[in-house]
């Protein structure tokens, strides 16, 4: 037999204490004025009338109508938890680079800053991944650790939609520390397949306490797969200056260095992939999404199946009960 639940045992919490005491209230606080007299009672003790017993049994029919509205109210159900379903077995860490280079865009038709495209289509891919635990760091001049691998895809999602230019010091861009830190929230998980998805503009600068062969073999060690993602148009992008478009191609962080980027996919058994503009960066996303698909089942969640009839039905028969005593049998009698 399966268990049973009540989804929302609040009501029942708060109904049934409420429910004791208007029972306690309509059995012992009487409502109206008795009136004895002697007549009555004379002709009652000689057998000529009898006491009425309609009003116990419409009040038994009210008391069990309304509890069994209580429990309605609470949504019985029936829980099967042995039910399996497939998720993609899959846990995920997504790297951003949050540099002042992503504050450029790629398309005078489109002028959504590289930072603006890179979240939206992060929130994309997020949300076609249900079942699986993504994890959330950013990196600039420092990294940055917002969301270890989670289920939770509306904290990710506000994590995301928070980011800025600045939210981290801007001035640089330490690709191996946030590549690093990426890997470092994936080396306790037990997931059989483990990915990073490193996404960044630039090429790195500053000073960095780890280094891109330190964080490879990190990477390595714990059998973690880095796709790596490198943005921009070739020529540099544009900014706004002035209400003008501007080629940014003689700013410093601009250039994505495809050779280190693809070294580092290559080496831990992920791919390199370049995006030009906003199109691409969602074809990419879309593309590691085919390429990471692990089936499995768990018991991740149970079914549940309403009980709704379990008490329907009887508060419906004591309803129709009630109907024909007041409204049948027991019409124009006199109460």
């Amino acid at each position: 037999m399966l268990p049973f639940r009540f989804a929302y045992p609040l009501i029942l919490a708060i109904g049934i204490p409420i429910y004791f005491f208007i029972l306690t209230v309509k059995k012992f606080l009487p409502r109206h004025t008795l009136y004895r007299f002697p007549l009555t009672s004379f002709l009652a003790r000689r057998g000529f009338a009898s006491k009425s017993y309609r009003s116990y049994i419409m009040f038994t029919i009210h008391t069990f109508a309304l509890l069994l509205s209580l429990l309605l109210a609470a949504r019985p159900q029936w829980v099967d938890t042995r039910s399996k379903v497939d998720v993609n077995g899959v846990d995920i860490v997504l790297a951003l680079d949050v540099s002042g280079s992503m504050e450029i865009f790629d398309d005078p038709h489109d002028r959504r800053p590289r930072i603006q495209v890179a979240k939206e289509e992060a929130i994309n891919f997020i949300n076609k991944r249900p079942n699986d635990p993504i994890g959330l760091v950013v990196f600039a001049v420092d990294t940055l650790s917002l969301a270890p691998p989670t289920l939770d895809k509306s904290l990710l999602q506000e994590s995301i939609e928070a980011l800025e230019i600045g939210f981290v010091n801007p001035n640089g861009t330490a690709l191996a520390q946030g590549l690093a830190t990426a890997v470092s929230r994936l080396r306790n998980s037990k997931s059989k397949s483990k990915i990073v998805i490193l996404l960044t503009d630039g090429q790195p600068t500053g000073r960095s306490k780890v280094s891109i062969k330190q964080a490879i073999k990190l990477a390595k060690q714990y059998k973690i797969k880095v796709y790596t993602m490198g943005i921009g148009n070739e020529n540099g992008g544009y900014f706004q200056q002035f209400g003008h478009i501007v080629p940014a191609g003689n700013r410093q962080d601009t250039g994505v260095d495809k050779k280190l980027l693809t070294h580092i996919a290559n080496e831990t058994g992920g791919r390199f992939f370049a995006a030009q503009n906003p199109k691409e960066i969602r074809d990419v996303y879309n593309t590691i999404d085919k390429l990471e698909k692990t089936k499995r089942e768990a018991d991740v969640f149970s079914h549940y199946y309403e009980a709704f009839w379990l008490f329907a039905f009887p508060l419906l028969v004591l309803l129709c009960i009630e109907a024909f005593l007041k409204f049948w049998l027991w019409k124009g009698l006199a109460w």
